[in-house]
């Protein structure tokens, strides 16, 4: 019973980082270019009472082991990289990307970070960062005296200054995919960060190498399904439910055979 006990508690833990996972995905079902996670889950270890094809005494062989298993674990969170729905703001500098990608930012630190956050903003000098004041790579700077501005699909970024009809190339944004997106780490602040599980950048203008393209004028919102989460809540509830009531039957068990004596 005791065994019961510890395997069901296995189990809860468990189910109680899924409903935290659930609740992180649902707290963030309004945030520009989030991405949904689910947790995954493996058995431990068994106890192998009988091994399967071990010889019995009249020379032959079970066909089936018989084990016991010790419950359950997390063991990863797999972050879903699926294209969030787009929604039209009409912001010259709020950007989507169509696909495969991330912005590239420059972190405080010195490092590059990764987004698919495209709210992007004009800071005091003139230079496209985001909501934090990250600075957008390749640096791109806008001008002072410019009265409209025009991103393509495929990042080319053109600006029309007052007194003059004709456009001006300004820069060029680039994106970065990965080999394995779901190895990225995320840091917070919509950003997500290289490891050696994610593989190296691969950098290229929109459109090309396998990268999606720029819609201006739009937000990637996030890509939680209220409704695909609020079910696998009940089912973690439920699940959560199940293995509490293992526990207390194993503990009656225990208080049964206790009272024996009696």
């Amino acid at each position: 019973m005791i065994k019961a006990m510890r395997t069901a508690a296995t189990g809860m833990i468990a189910q109680q980082m899924n409903v935290d996972n659930i609740a992180n995905n649902l707290a963030n079902v309004n945030t520009t270019g989030f991405k949904k996670s689910k947790i995954e889950f493996q058995d431990i270890l068994y106890q192998n009472l009988r091994r399967a094809g071990t010889a019995t005494a009249i020379g032959t062989t079970v066909p089936n082991e018989l084990s016991i298993g010790y419950g359950t674990r997390a063991v990863a969170t797999n972050r879903m990289f699926t294209t969030g729905n787009l929604q039209l703001t009409g912001n010259p500098l709020d950007l989507a990307i169509s696909g495969d990608g991330f912005f590239q930012i420059q972190h405080p630190d010195g490092s590059t970070v990764y987004t698919r956050d495209g709210a992007l903003k004009i800071g005091g000098d003139g230079t496209v960062v985001t909501s934090e004041g990250y600075r957008l790579i390749p640096e791109i700077t806008i001008p002072e005296d410019a009265s409209s501005i025009s991103i393509g699909t495929d990042g080319t970024v053109q600006v029309i200054q007052f007194g003059s009809d004709t456009a001006t190339d300004v820069g060029q944004i680039e994106l970065a995919r990965f080999i394995n997106p779901s190895g990225l780490e995320a840091i917070g602040r919509n950003l997500l960060v290289q490891t050696g599980a994610s593989g190296d950048p691969q950098t290229d203008i929109p459109s090309q190498g396998g990268l999606g393209t720029v819609d201006q004028g739009y937000l990637e919102m996030s890509n939680v399904d209220v409704v695909d989460e609020m079910v696998n809540m009940i089912v973690a509830q439920r699940a959560y439910e199940m293995n509490s009531k293992a526990i207390t039957t194993a503990d009656d068990m225990s208080q049964i055979a206790n009272n024996l004596k009696r």
